[in-house]
């Protein structure tokens, strides 16, 4: 990620707009996951859970018929 900093910016706008790509990146969370050792058991029992998460969601989304 690189953000340009121009002569007149502030620091805090600077850091906000690069916490902001960050963050639409998904780099944050994928920081956050990587941050501790995970199995390889445990990250499938996670991605199956989102995975059932995402299907209910998209199945309460749908109008009824």
């Amino acid at each position: 990620m690189e953000v340009t900093l121009g002569e007149n910016d502030r620091l805090e706008n600077v850091l906000k707009k690069f916490r902001r790509q960050i963050t639409k990146a998904g780099l944050f969370q994928d920081m956050k996951r990587k941050r501790f050792y995970e199995s390889p058991g445990a990250q499938r029992r996670r991605k199956d859970k989102a995975a059932e998460r995402r299907k209910l969601k998209s199945l309460r989304r749908r109008p009824e018929r």
